[in-house]
């Protein structure tokens, strides 16, 4: 699913110092964005090839943390500037799907809804809609070693591998496709941190 076009590190750095934007090189960039994650702040995700499809799938993503049950609303209001009934969609380790969703398939699309496990549902109050449901992303390591990467950092800090995943992007406008794209977004909604390759920007 990822047909869409790539951005180096290179090409990213350009285009921030045209912007004249102050960021910072990441090697461990991965293990970086799980910690902004697990301090409940918002990021958006510019990685590799961007997804060809209707969902974002980890490389063109806003990414937030499942377990605080106001996560939900702070990405409506203050990102996506959405409805405040729709749902978000969790992304969770292939090999750790079983433990919070009742799924007997792989869901690497983010196309099928299953029940969200009685027992999780406290724990993922973020991404549990109201009638238990949950529309799964199962990520794999071989096909986005990055995304997952991030993911089973996540879960070394918090104790469960799974994040909040929606589209890059504002209502009424197509997700981000290129470097300029994902800093006009950031600069105009409320996320906290933006991460292109391997380089972080925030807005302090």
């Amino acid at each position: 699913m990822f047909f869409g076009p790539e951005f180096a590190n290179e090409q990213i750095r350009k285009e921030l110092e045209l912007n004249k934007l102050t960021y910072k090189y990441y090697d461990n960039i991965e293990e970086i964005a799980a910690k902004l994650l697990a301090q409940n702040k918002i990021i958006g995700w510019f990685q590799g090839r961007m997804e060809w499809g209707p969902r974002a799938l980890g490389n063109r993503s806003i990414l937030a943390s499942p377990l605080d049950k106001n996560m939900k609303d702070m990405v409506n209001i203050c990102v996506k500037n959405r409805e405040e009934f729709r749902p978000f969609a969790p992304a969770v380790l292939e090999e750790e799907m079983k433990k919070y969703f009742k799924i007997d398939y792989l869901s690497p699309y983010m196309l099928f809804v299953c029940d969200v496990k009685k027992e999780a549902r406290p724990l993922l109050p973020a991404i549990t809609h109201i009638d238990g449901t949950a529309r799964v992303q199962t990520v794999n390591k071989e096909v986005n070693p990055r995304f997952w990467k991030v993911i089973k950092e996540f879960g070394k800090i918090t104790g469960i591998p799974v994040l909040l995943n929606t589209s890059f992007n504002v209502r009424g406008e197509p997700i981000v496709c290129n470097p300029k794209d994902a800093i006009r977004c950031f600069y105009s909604t409320g996320l906290d941190y933006l991460i292109m390759g391997n380089y972080l920007l925030s807005k302090k």
